[in-house]
């Protein structure tokens, strides 16, 4: 058991111990009821110094664990509570501990579409109405971007409940390239969020290859409890380790990438990497930059260079740059005269 929580057992017995007023506490008394409740938790002996104890009255009262308790001898070797009704379990919250709380029920109610937040709503209700009644009414200061208006959000639990309890799915699904629904089995693995939208991930078969379904393109649910779910043991650090995004390209290996970032762009891409593999390896007198990633190539990672615009240019691989140079392209003939002629007629 560590020292910390040592100690916390400790301080919440010394209290307990002040709390009973029908009877005289000693030093050695303490020293007692402090092994006995160690013991209890750890199942052998734990001897404690008479140093310990009173190092642990001189902190209860003190600032330092927020406690402030009213320890006092009297008759020069027992121990009370000045306050006979305090108790370290009541210390009433701080201003800093408030607005703690507050950003943190905040964030936690990002998650209110997962049945795992309906076992703490209750708690969290009380927390926001214990912050209300101690403070005046004040507006978050962390915010998570989240699109409530996003399709499937619905199918969050039902989903999670499933990878959980290891059910296999039958999904009506409905991709963006198909014209027609397609109903299939479907063996869930983990959920991921990037950039806003939520993937299950998981296989349709042993034999196929690891799948990823975006929840806004899913028409339908069902469950298939004669189906033997597949008992795969999925790494998604490891698997998810060489892209970026959701889209992996199973047997592509990483490559590396070389970017240059003009100089607008090069603070936002030092401070924050397009991924965990980036490596600055030259700074220009004009304050752009030259970057490798060892990634994968795929959709999202293409998204993401394109929407720096002028800002970025692939230098290699040759395959990428001139990928990227054709898309380009046919953006620009978008803005063409002769598009724009055709857009009015």
């Amino acid at each position: 058991m560590s020292q910390n929580k040592n100690a916390l057992i400790r301080y919440k017995t010394i209290d307990k111990c002040l709390q009973n007023k029908y009877r005289q506490w000693t030093l050695e008394d303490l020293i007692e009821c402090c092994s006995e409740a160690l013991f209890e938790y750890e199942g052998r002996e734990n001897p404690i110094s008479k140093r310990t104890i009173q190092m642990d009255i001189q902190l209860m009262r003190s600032e330092k664990l927020g406690y402030n308790a009213p320890i006092v001898v009297y008759d020069k070797k027992y121990y009370k509570y000045e306050d006979d009704e305090f108790s370290i379990t009541d210390i009433p919250l701080t201003e800093t501990d408030m607005n703690v709380l507050t950003e943190t029920v905040s964030m936690l109610k990002q998650f209110k579409d997962f049945s795992l937040f309906n076992d703490v709503s209750d708690i969290l209700q009380r927390l926001e109405d214990k912050i209300y009644s101690e403070k005046s009414h004040t507006k978050p200061v962390i915010y998570l971007d989240k699109n409530e208006g996003l399709k499937g959000l619905h199918y969050l639990d039902e989903i999670y409940q499933a990878i959980i309890k290891k059910i296999v799915l039958v999904i009506t699904y409905k991709s963006f390239k198909s014209r027609e629904e397609n109903k299939f089995h479907f063996h869930p693995f983990i959920l991921k969020e990037f950039n806003n939208r939520w993937f299950l991930i998981g296989k349709k078969k042993g034999s196929q290859p690891i799948t990823n379904l975006a929840l806004d393109r899913i028409i339908a649910i069902d469950y298939d409890f004669n189906l033997p779910y597949l008992e795969e043991d999925f790494d998604a650090e490891l698997f998810y380790k060489n892209v970026i995004g959701v889209t992996v390209n199973t047997g592509l290996p990483p490559r590396k990438i070389e970017l240059w970032i003009d100089a607008v762009n090069a603070p936002y891409v030092l401070t924050k990497p397009l991924h965990n593999t980036q490596r600055l390896i030259k700074e220009n007198e004009d304050k752009s930059i030259i970057v490798h990633l060892l990634i994968s190539p795929n959709y999202e990672m293409e998204r993401i260079l394109l929407g720096f615009g002028d800002g970025i240019e692939v230098i290699k691989p040759e395959n990428l740059r001139n990928r990227m140079k054709k898309i380009l392209e046919k953006a620009i003939s978008r803005y063409s005269a002769e598009d724009k002629t055709e857009l009015n007629a």
